[in-house]
């Protein structure tokens, strides 16, 4: 078999054989296909795409390229995944939310590139806390604790670690089907037999309209169905950040509050994806496992179980870091805030330290943005609109920024929740 004919075949758009994907992906992990041959090959994907069968192929393969996650011991199990946004700490919270409600959650999490944030590196923000465990220490944390969060190991699907990277690269990440398979075949190897996805929508997110957004819940609901998993799928708003806060310790805080009885936006979201989470993985109704969900935030079992998990794995919650400058950003403007631009402060935040472009790249976990005021709000001259958290010494240009529209219309609100697609 030719790499290079496998290229040109998906060049043309035609349609390629479970034996072509299978040399391409197994070749490349070998190194047999080189970097710029798979390049090519990921290229042609992006303009031409892949038919369902491609992708639940493609998922396939990679998923066999590795070890898989067995956690048939431990009942009903179910995960979690959220596409990235910028502020995006809901994990940290519907975590610990969930597992108060009886259920069992198994997460494995990756670290974040670019503006948006990952899990593990909020988690390693908190000294002390382990994010590398044993296959049977986290098994058997799950089953004591409820809940275990931990880095992907090596030995879950090498092949998509490998392409992602090269994707990462090569400005192939935004294809709906390889993020499809991408998240479907680590999922699908982690082991839960429930899979919520929280399916991020506008400028702060990979994908930008709903109507990429629905085809790619149907594409991983489709996948999830082949491997007997259920999956719901959530296609949520991030064209503002979500919450106040930006950056790994600073999101850390934050999802602490929210589970001591925070309201907000952030909070609203959090209890609807642990809604269908303890839904899924109890099997009662949405109506039974929204009322748990809210009893247990406001009854404190919720964050009693945060405090568990981050004790279990070691952190010491009370020992965050934190920056050692704090630049205030006044509105230069009178008004009411119209727009708050998630992709500009991402960015910004990744500048004062708190994001990477290469996965070598040191953070700095103190660094970040807390927003002091939200869309809708009236500002006048000279209000604080949000503070930048770093260790480096900023410039004026740092405290001008285009991410507020300020107009003299209060603007309608926001929708949260597009759709919730099973």
């Amino acid at each position: 078999m030719n790499i290079i004919e496998i290229i040109n075949k998906k060049r043309l758009g035609k349609i390629l054989t479970k034996e072509e994907i299978n040399y391409a992906v197994n070749g490349y992990l070998s190194g047999e296909v080189k970097d710029y041959q798979m390049s090519s090959l990921l290229m042609a994907i992006v303009l031409k795409g892949l038919t369902d069968h491609e992708i639940i192929t493609l998922t396939e393969i990679m998923l066999n390229s590795g070890e898989k996650l067995d956690l048939s011991n431990l009942g009903s199990v179910v995960d979690k995944h959220s596409t990235g946004g910028v502020g995006d700490k809901t994990t940290l919270i519907v975590s610990p939310i969930v597992a108060s409600c009886g259920a069992r959650v198994a997460k494995m999490s990756g670290k974040g590139l670019g503006h948006t944030g990952g899990t593990i590196d909020k988690l390693e923000s908190i000294p002390g806390f382990k994010v590398n465990l044993d296959e049977q220490t986290f098994l058997e944390q799950v089953k004591k604790v409820g809940l275990a969060i931990v880095s992907q190991t090596a030995n879950l699907v090498p092949a998509d670690k490998k392409i992602y990277a090269l994707r990462d690269v090569t400005g192939t990440v935004e294809s709906i089907p390889l993020i499809a398979s991408s998240i479907m075949s680590k999922k699908i190897a982690s082991g839960a037999n429930n899979l919520v996805i929280d399916v991020k929508v506008g400028r702060g997110a990979l994908i930008k309209n709903l109507k990429d957004a629905r085809k790619l819940a149907h594409l991983m609901i489709k996948i999830g169905s082949s491997h007997q998993i259920k999956v719901v799928c959530l296609l949520t708003n991030m064209d503002i950040p979500l919450g106040n806060n930006i950056g790994n310790a600073l999101e850390v805080r934050e999802a602490e509050e929210v589970l001591q009885g925070k309201k907000g936006n952030l909070t609203d979201l959090c209890i609807e994806i642990a809604t269908q989470m303890v839904h899924l993985s109890l099997n009662i109704s949405v109506a039974d496992a929204k009322k748990l969900v809210q009893e247990n935030l406001k009854n404190g079992s919720a964050y009693q179980k945060f405090l568990e998990f981050i004790k279990a794995q070691q952190g010491d919650i009370n020992a965050l870091p934190e920056s050692t400058y704090h630049y205030e950003v006044k509105s230069t403007k009178k008004g009411y805030i119209n727009d708050i631009n998630a992709l500009t402060l991402g960015e910004l935040s990744m500048q004062l330290g708190a994001g990477r472009m290469n996965l070598t790249e040191k953070l700095d976990y103190g660094a970040g943005i807390t927003l002091k005021k939200e869309v809708g709000d009236m500002v006048e001259v000279g209000d604080t609109i949000m503070i930048l958290h770093t260790n480096k010494v900023l410039d004026n240009d740092f405290l001008k920024t285009s991410a507020f529209v300020i107009t003299r219309v209060k603007p309608k609100p926001l929708p949260l929740i597009y759709e919730v697609i099973e």
